[in-house]
């Protein structure tokens, strides 16, 4: 990620090269809106009067992108060590007839370009050069007052993109500020039309509020407006017919300490559904096998930590040794609390020298087929049952663990590969 100082200058060096050029530019949404109340900008978007080619001619083609040139949006490339600038010319679009992109879009005036844009507080202009805000929505008062208001009529603004219903309660939750009530309404009373945007889109507003500190709040925000039923319909219909089943959820989610996405799917769903619901909820907000397969395997292992203080210490151990163990053990914090026996227990046999916690296996498969046992399905039990008696220090040494193979198998075929 490019350095934030550098990013403003470059940021600032755009500016002044098109204000060069007798063209007007300013700064324009997120960025002002951030440094607005005191965050560091990240990245930067410029809006201008200049035209997309007029625009490429003037910083050149080889240091231009014309991806987003149908909406008159170009980027500006620095080299490595920066991210590009989208310099979007001043626009008003035209009808929305897929619920996400407009069909077309016409250039204009930058207070027609603030009128289209979806919430007051990102309508907002700035002129780093001069420091002037310019606001022809009323953004700065809404910032001051901490509110998410959309421009204009709410229901037309969610009509033209249905995502913005999802980047009204992320703005909420993330900003610490509240949906205006008009705003508010429209939304319950368009949940149902979030399914137009994409699978990917919707999954990328939910990672967002999943990730942030502020999870609890953008999930209640969710559940009271009608959208987790809509793109959670199974977990929300749970939690309408159990409140309190909800309210220990965002207990927990208000208890996480971290930014891992896998932790937070699984503390959502701690106390109802189950692994199949899970992956399946990961699966619809297209997030990776890796990060499901993880939530799904901190739901099912939960129960390890709350029972561990009763559990055979191989089948315990082999949940410690697991690379998802410090995730299960911000999950288990957070439901069973720091001081729940489980919970200690665990944190102390962690801090046990590797060597004893996780000691290597004292015998292999080609083991087995050396000692003269032909290769089948029995295999795997008898290996689990050779590693849970070497964890359980009955054997210790390879010697050991042929022995107690020749006394578990007197042929070939296994009798019982029970202790």
């Amino acid at each position: 990620m490019p350095s934030p100082n550098l990013q403003r200058e470059f940021a600032e060096r755009v500016i002044q090269k098109l204000r060069s050029a007798g063209y007007e530019a300013y700064w324009a949404g997120g960025c002002v809106r951030d440094q607005l109340i005191g965050r560091v900008p990240q990245d930067y978007d410029v809006a201008t009067s200049a035209r997309p080619d007029q625009v490429r001619d003037l910083f050149g083609h080889r240091r231009t992108l014309a991806i987003g040139v149908a909406f008159g949006v170009i980027s500006v490339l620095n080299g490595r060590q920066y991210a590009p600038i989208e310099v979007a010319t001043f626009r008003s679009d035209g009808a929305y007839l897929d619920g996400r992109h407009p069909m077309a879009v016409v250039f204009t005036t930058p207070e027609e370009d603030a009128r289209r844009r979806d919430f007051t507080i990102n309508g907002l202009f700035y002129d780093p050069l001069t420091e002037e805000v310019i606001d022809y929505v009323g953004g700065q008062e809404d910032l001051r007052l901490g509110r998410i208001r959309a421009i204009g009529e709410p229901r037309e603004r969610f009509a033209e993109d249905k995502l913005r219903m999802l980047r009204a309660v992320r703005f909420a939750a993330t900003l610490g500020f509240q949906i205006e009530p008009a705003t508010f309404a429209a939304i319950q009373s368009m949940a149902a039309e979030i399914h137009v945007v994409s699978a990917e889109r919707i999954g990328g507003e939910m990672r967002r509020i999943l990730v942030h500190p502020q999870r609890a709040l953008g999930c209640q925000l969710l559940f009271e407006s009608g959208l987790l039923a809509q793109i959670m319909p199974t977990s929300a219909a749970e939690f309408v017919q159990d409140p309190d089943c909800f309210h220990n959820a965002l207990r927990v989610l208000e208890c996480l300490e971290t930014k891992s996405l896998a932790v937070a799917i699984a503390a959502l769903n701690w106390n109802s559904g189950d692994a199949k619901s899970i992956r399946q909820q990961g699966r619809s907000f297209r997030f990776s096998n890796k990060e499901t397969d993880r939530a799904a395997w901190l739901h099912d292992h939960l129960s390890f930590v709350d029972g561990a203080t009763t559990m055979p210490w191989p089948q315990l151990q082999r949940c410690l040794v697991h690379p998802g163990i410090q995730e299960l053990m911000e999950l288990a914090n957070a439901v069973l609390g720091a001081t729940h026996e489980g919970v200690l227990l665990c944190q102390e046999k962690l801090q046990l020298p590797i060597a004893q916690l996780n000691p290597p296996e004292l015998i292999t498969g080609d083991d087995l087929i050396a000692h003269g046992l032909q290769p089948g399905r029995y295999f795997a039990q008898l290996l689990e049952t050779l590693r849970n008696a070497q964890l359980e220090g009955q054997i210790q040494s390879r010697e050991q663990a042929l022995e107690l193979v020749c006394l578990l198998y007197t042929s070939p075929r296994p009798r019982d590969a029970t202790l």
